[in-house]
């Protein structure tokens, strides 16, 4: 039983064809398909059902698959450790983030000062939801990842990095742009713009509305904040957005905000990582760097600069 087999496995087992198995290893149909083969006569059990459309672990297959996940983790900690003997300034960080407006912010001047500790690491960073980024760091393919709190997965360590109060916001030309509070009724009858459904931050606004027993008209939804908050200033609706993080906007005038009543909405941004897993030296400084950008980002925001 070899790496590249089960490396080639899980890519099947993932991708539930033999065709887009073969993209994530970079090798050919063929390949692929005869590395399953001897997988299979090794075990002396057929892994896969074959259908016309996708592939279907059999229960062998289903049995093989969190061993073969392990088995792979193992590896990779196994090399990561290895590396280190080559010296401190090499090392390996897979990032995600969930946060677009962090990755185009902080994110590039935290990876500027960690290459500077660690100029020969290999570095590499994804977008995704932020289950999406779990789903990676359970399955050995992202190391530690930016999402947004709470994580329901006990094999998942979280540090906290960021919190924000979530408020209502509009454009300044709204009737009530004077206000400061608005009620759940009022909110949920206006022209609404949120984030996509799955989040950890609309889940809570759903709950919110779902408590006051009201049905919000809901007639954006949208993956970014920077689009949600592009929306409102051109008064298409009305929005939602964590206060710290509007905080230029309503400087300037571009948005009004009101304080939610009758919710206590935060929302959180932390880093993820597989509990138990191998914490290297990177992947430490790296952690550390976060929050001290997060702690100088804070004092920034207060001092409304």
């Amino acid at each position: 039983m070899e790496i590249r087999q089960l490396k080639a496995f899980l890519a099947i087992a993932e991708a539930k064809t033999f065709t887009a198995g073969a993209r994530r290893v970079n090798v050919t149909q063929a390949a692929i398909s005869m590395q399953i083969r001897q997988l299979e006569d090794e075990v002396g059990l057929q892994l896969f059902t074959r259908t016309p459309r996708r592939v279907i672990l059999t229960e062998a297959g289903e049995y093989l698959l969190d061993r073969a996940r392990k088995i792979l983790r193992e590896h990779d900690t196994a090399l990561a450790e290895i590396a280190e003997v080559a010296g401190a300034e090499h090392g390996r960080l897979r990032i995600g983030s969930a946060s677009a407006e962090f990755a185009s912010q902080q994110l590039p001047k935290i990876l500027q000062r960690l290459r500077e500790k660690y100029p020969n690491s290999d570095l590499s960073v994804s977008a995704g939801t932020s289950q999406a980024l779990v789903d990676k760091i359970m399955h050995g393919e992202v190391d530690i990842a930016f999402v947004s709190l709470p994580v329901d997965n006990s094999s998942i360590t979280t540090d906290l990095l960021f919190t924000d109060e979530i408020v209502a916001i509009a454009h300044p030309s709204h009737p009530n742009a004077n206000e400061k509070f608005i009620s759940a009724a009022a909110l949920a009858g206006e022209k609404l713009i949120l984030g996509e459904r799955g989040g950890n931050t609309r889940r809570m606004i759903d709950d919110f509305f779902h408590a006051a027993n009201v049905r919000p008209n809901v007639v954006m939804e949208l993956s970014r904040q920077e689009a949600i908050n592009q929306m409102v200033e051109n008064g298409l609706g009305v929005g939602t957005a964590g206060a710290k993080t509007i905080a230029d906007e309503i400087r300037e005038g571009r948005l009004v905000s009101w304080m939610i009543e009758g919710a206590e909405i935060n929302w959180e941004l932390g880093l993820a990582r597989l509990r138990g897993g191998y914490f290297s030296p990177i992947a430490k400084e790296f952690v550390a760097l976060c929050k001290e950008s997060f702690v100088e980002r804070d004092k920034r925001l207060k001092a409304g600069k």
